[in-house]
């Protein structure tokens, strides 16, 4: 890379790159080799520790494809199929009716519901510490569903944890042992371990942060004693070799091919996701790619199989936002191999605002307690003003009437249900990644 390129990589970076800010650690690495990589921002603002390339982040949703490298290190093996039965190895795990294989929970299309938000629907708030056998838990208790395994890709944290206790349950190791001896020390990746357990001390850790409305920053660190789907500390020197290690293949050469098979849904349809990894085009460039987001931690790692290339961006500020950044990396380093951007076609704005309904909302009728047994939790919906909700530990909000006994609250659909009597029996509700939990109405 010639000073010119450097400096256009260095500007992407520039609203980070200050003695009073978070920021980001980045790494180009060409043919096996970390040709560039930088730091920008302070990795620890209380005592102003800048962020380098041997800095050590959480990053999230990146630790997926590690986690896949350990269940096929066990395919390797031969102690596991991808199209075994999960509980096969997870007999606590409702039994749906359809299976559930491996490969489904491996390519989110299992249809469970994601753990994040079965944990809050259970009243969890952010810093209460989160543990593998909380996952579990709250797994075996679903009743339901989302869809039918294969019908759908829906992303889902569950799956992920599930495979991590599947790798320990076949291995007798711990998650982080078992991946220690198998992957990191194999690739070099010496500062890189799952992180199971919250309190532990770690040399050349980045605090992560995230903006207040009123100005400057507050500390935001995921409480986590979960693995699997999250919880990889790592850093830029050690994932350029984990990158090399899809070249040279010291770890998993004979299951790398597999890591890269998109998933396929009952219809046939082929869905960008593969193994821990999404597989996309930029501009005419294919990327093999995942982010990675919890608390005020954020990262991207990006492959491009063809170019024998990869780019990195890891984050301790909650609005960096790698991904974009990474984009404009590409669209210097790769300027004379990527297809132009496409003209954007001209928007003629067709808006068709929908006929509001006034809806007699009779508050009496959904007066009461209501209980939920895959969470354990239970709600009370009253009258103040209007239908209020509280949930404890998350307390009260609003119950905005959508349409007739359909309620929003927040990003949450809660659609009441009537007996045979005309009388309200319970709500199913609904947001991103879990439909239809059912609360029972007590009284």
């Amino acid at each position: 890379m010639d000073q010119d390129m450097q400096n256009k990589i260095d500007a992407i970076f520039a609203d980070v790159n200050r003695s009073d800010s978070p920021g980001c650690a980045m790494g180009i690495v060409q043919d096996g080799e970390l040709i560039y990589t930088q730091g920008y921002g302070m990795a620890n603002l209380e005592c102003e520790m800048p962020i380098d390339s041997a800095s050590i982040f959480h990053v999230a949703s990146v630790s997926k494809q590690f986690t896949c490298m350990a269940i096929l290190l066990l395919l390797q093996d031969g102690k596991l199929k991808l199209d075994d039965d999960v509980r096969r190895y997870i007999p606590e795990l409702p039994d749906y009716g359809d299976v559930i294989t491996i490969r489904h929970l491996a390519h989110h299309i299992s249809g469970l519901r994601d753990q994040w938000e079965l944990l809050r629907y259970a009243g969890w708030r952010e810093d209460d510490v989160k543990t593998n056998d909380d996952v579990l838990y709250l797994a075996a208790r679903q009743r339901g569903v989302n869809f039918r395994p294969g019908e759908e890709y829906l992303y889902c944290n569950t799956g992920y944890t599930l495979m991590a206790i599947i790798v320990e349950r076949l291995s007798g190791q711990l998650f982080r042992a078992f991946t220690t001896e198998r992957i990191f020390k194999p690739s070099g990746m010496a500062r890189t371990h799952f992180h199971d357990f919250h309190g532990e001390l770690v040399v050349g850790r980045t605090s992560a942060y995230q903006k207040r409305q009123e100005g400057g920053y507050q500390v935001s660190i995921p409480m986590f004693d979960t693995v699997g789907a999250t919880s990889l500390f790592t850093t830029v020197e050690d994932l350029a070799r984990w990158a090399h290690n899809f070249e040279t293949g010291v770890v998993g050469s004979d299951v790398l091919d597999v890591m890269h098979k998109q998933g396929v849904l009952n219809s046939g349809e082929q869905i960008g996701y593969a193994l821990g990894q999404s597989v996309e085009t930029y501009r005419g460039l294919k990327q093999v790619q995942h982010s990675g987001s919890d608390a005020g931690y954020r990262s991207h790692f990006v492959r491009f199989p063809e170019q024998n290339a990869a780019m990195i961006v890891l984050s301790n500020l909650n609005t960096s936002n790698p991904g974009g950044r990474v984009r404009q990396m590409m669209d210097v380093y790769f300027e004379g191999i990527l297809e132009p951007l496409p003209k954007k076609a001209s928007e003629e704005e067709t808006v068709s605002a929908k006929e509001k309904v006034e809806v007699d909302v009779i508050c009496a009728d959904y007066l009461g307690d209501y209980y939920c047994y895959d969470v354990d939790a239970t709600y009370r919906v009253f009258d103040d003003d209007g239908l209020q909700v509280y949930r404890p530990k998350r307390g009260t909000g609003n119950l905005k009437c959508n349409e007739a006994d359909v309620f929003n609250h927040g990003s949450e659909t809660w659609r009441f249900q009537r007996s045979g009597d005309g009388c309200v029996c319970g709500v199913s509700i609904s947001s991103g990644r879990v439909r239809n939990l059912w609360f029972a109405r007590q009284s």
